[in-house]
C-alpha cells in the first residue's frame, strides 16, 4: 500500500466520520430519536414553517415555467449548462412539473375543486409541516452535506470491504451498504437521494440503482414508532420492528432476482457495461488495505472545499426543481384517488381471500388496506384505527404498510423525480410483489405473537 500524507488521512477521516454521525447515527432529541440531518431539517422547517408552503409553491412554479421555456429553446451545445440540465426535460416531465405547479397554486390560494386543496390531499403535502415543505429543508441539508459521505473515500472504503456480502446476497456493489444503512437507520428519502446521486455519477448500473431505491429505502425507526403507536400497539414495537427487519431482508434477497428489477440493464448511465473487473482485488492486497488505498486516493482528489460547496448547492437546486414538483403532482393524484374514489377498495378485493387463507380476522375490512398504502404509507393505519379490532390484523396491517416501501406521496414520487430508470408501472408491480411476498411472513409472525 502506498504512503499517504497526514493531511490526506485527515481529509478521509474527518469528513467521513462527520457524515456517518449526521446521516446514520440516531441521537435522542427530547423524547424522540432522529439522525441529526433529519433533526436539522426539522429545526429549519420549524423556523420557516409559516413561509414554507408559499416558498415551495414559488419554486415548484419556477420549475414549471423554466421547463416550459426550455422545452421550446434549442439545445445550446453538446455539454448543457447547469440551468439547461435542470430545466430541459422530456415533454412528460415538463407536463408533470406544470401539473405540480397548478396543484401547488390551487392549494396555496385554496382555489378550484376542494378535492385538490383539502387537508387530506394536496393540503396534506403542502401544509407548513407537510411532506413537500419538509422535503425542501431536507434537500437543503442533504444536498450540501452529502459530499461528506460521497467525496472523501467512505464509500470506497466500505465498498471494497462489503462487496463479498452485498454482491452474492443482493446483487449489489459493496458501496451500496452505506446507502442501505443511511436508509434503514436514517430515512428512506435520504437513501433515494444518495442512490440517485451515485447513479448519476456512474457508480451504479441501472439495475443496481433500481434495486437499492426500491429495496432499501425503508422508513426511519422514528416513523415506524409512529405507525405502531397509531394502531395502539406501541408495547409491541420490538417484535414489530424485528418483523420489519426480517421481512425486509427476505424481500431484499428475492426482489433483485425477479421481474421487473431483474430485467433492468447492467449498464451505467453513460452506457458502459458492468464487467465486475473493478471489484477484483489486485495481487498483494486484502479488502482492508485495498479499501483504504481507494479511500485515500479519493480524499486526496477532493481537497477543494469551495468546489464541494458549489457542487452541494447545485445538488440542492437540482433536487428542489427536479423532485418537489413530481412529489406534488403524483402525491396529490394518489391521495385524491384514495380519499374520493373507491378504486383502492376495488383493487383490494383480490387480497380478501388471501387474508382469509392466512387466517387474518376481518379480512374484508383489511383487504383495501393492503393497497391503499401505495398512495401514502400512513393511510393503512389511519383507516384501520377504530375500524379493525383484531390485534393480529392490526399488527399485520402496520407491518405490511412499512415493508411495502413504494408509496407515491414520498418514496415513489421521489424515485420518479430522479434519473433512476423506474417508471410508474414498475413501481406498481414492485409494490404488489412486495405485498404478496411479505403477507405470509408477517401473518405467520402475527399468529405466533397473538
Amino acid at each position: 500500500m502506498r504512503k499517504h500524507t497526514t493531511s490526506t488521512w485527515l481529509y478521509f477521516l474527518i469528513p467521513s466520520i462527520l457524515g456517518i454521525i449526521l446521516f446514520m447515527i440516531p441521537l435522542k432529541f427530547g423524547e424522540e430519536w432522529k439522525v441529526p440531518i433529519a433533526k436539522l431539517a426539522d429545526i429549519l422547517s420549524g423556523w420557516l414553517e409559516p413561509a414554507m408552503p408559499m416558498a415551495a409553491m414559488i419554486i415548484i412554479t419556477i420549475a414549471a415555467i423554466g421547463s416550459l421555456i426550455y422545452s421550446v429553446l434549442p439545445r445550446t451545445s453538446s455539454k448543457p449548462s447547469f440551468m439547461e440540465s435542470i430545466f430541459k426535460v422530456t415533454p412528460f416531465w415538463t407536463i408533470t412539473r406544470i401539473i405540480g405547479a397548478v396543484f401547488a397554486i390551487m392549494v396555496t390560494f385554496q382555489i378550484g375543486p376542494e378535492a385538490i386543496w383539502s387537508e387530506d390531499t394536496g393540503g396534506l403535502l403542502l401544509a407548513p409541516d407537510g411532506l413537500v415543505s419538509f422535503l425542501f429543508t431536507i434537500f437543503l441539508f442533504a444536498g450540501l452535506l452529502l459530499p461528506l459521505l460521497l467525496n472523501f473515500g467512505l464509500l470506497e472504503f466500505f465498498g471494497t470491504m462489503m462487496v463479498k456480502i452485498m454482491r452474492p446476497l443482493f446483487k449489489l456493489p459493496g458501496r451500496s451498504s452505506i446507502d442501505a444503512l443511511a436508509s434503514w437507520i436514517g430515512d428512506g428519502t435520504i437513501g433515494v437521494l444518495l442512490t440517485s446521486k451515485q447513479y448519476e455519477e456512474g457508480h451504479y448500473t441501472q439495475r443496481e440503482a433500481s434495486i437499492i431505491a426500491t429495496t432499501f429505502s425503508v422508513v426511519s425507526i422514528t416513523f415506524s414508532l409512529v405507525i405502531i403507536d397509531t394502531v395502539g400497539m406501541s408495547n409491541y414495537f420490538l417484535p414489530f420492528y424485528g418483523t420489519v427487519l426480517l421481512t425486509g431482508v427476505i424481500l431484499a434477497l428475492i426482489m433483485p432476482r425477479i421481474y421487473p428489477l431483474r430485467s433492468k440493464k447492467s449498464e451505467y448511465i453513460d452506457g458502459r457495461k458492468f464487467t465486475g473487473a473493478e471489484e477484483k482485488l489486485p495481487e498483494g492486497y486484502n479488502v482492508v488495505n485495498h479499501g483504504l488505498e481507494h479511500a485515500l486516493d479519493t480524499a486526496s482528489r477532493n481537497r477543494s472545499i469551495g468546489k464541494i460547496f458549489t457542487d452541494g448547492m447545485r445538488n440542492v437546486l437540482d433536487m428542489w426543481v427536479g423532485v418537489a414538483p413530481v412529489v406534488m403532482a403524483f402525491g396529490t393524484v394518489a391521495l385524491i384517488l384514495a380519499e374520493y374514489t373507491s378504486i383502492f377498495t376495488i383493487l383490494g378485493k383480490p387480497f380478501e381471500p388471501i387474508l382469509a387463507v392466512l387466517g387474518i380476522p376481518e379480512a374484508a375490512e383489511a383487504a383495501q388496506m393492503m393497497v391503499v398504502g401505495f398512495a401514502d404509507m400512513f393511510l393503512p393505519v389511519i383507516l384501520a384505527d377504530g375500524v379493525i379490532t383484531s390485534p393480529i390484523t392490526l399488527f399485520t396491517i402496520a407491518t405490511v404498510s412499512v415493508v411495502q416501501l413504494i408509496y407515491m406521496s414520498e418514496v415513489g414520487g421521489l424515485i420518479l423525480g430522479t434519473k433512476i430508470p423506474l417508471n410508474i408501472l414498475d413501481l406498481i408491480i414492485i409494490f404488489l410483489l412486495r405485498t404478496l411476498i411479505a403477507l405470509p411472513i408477517v401473518a405467520g409472525v402475527a399468529h405466533l405473537l397473538f
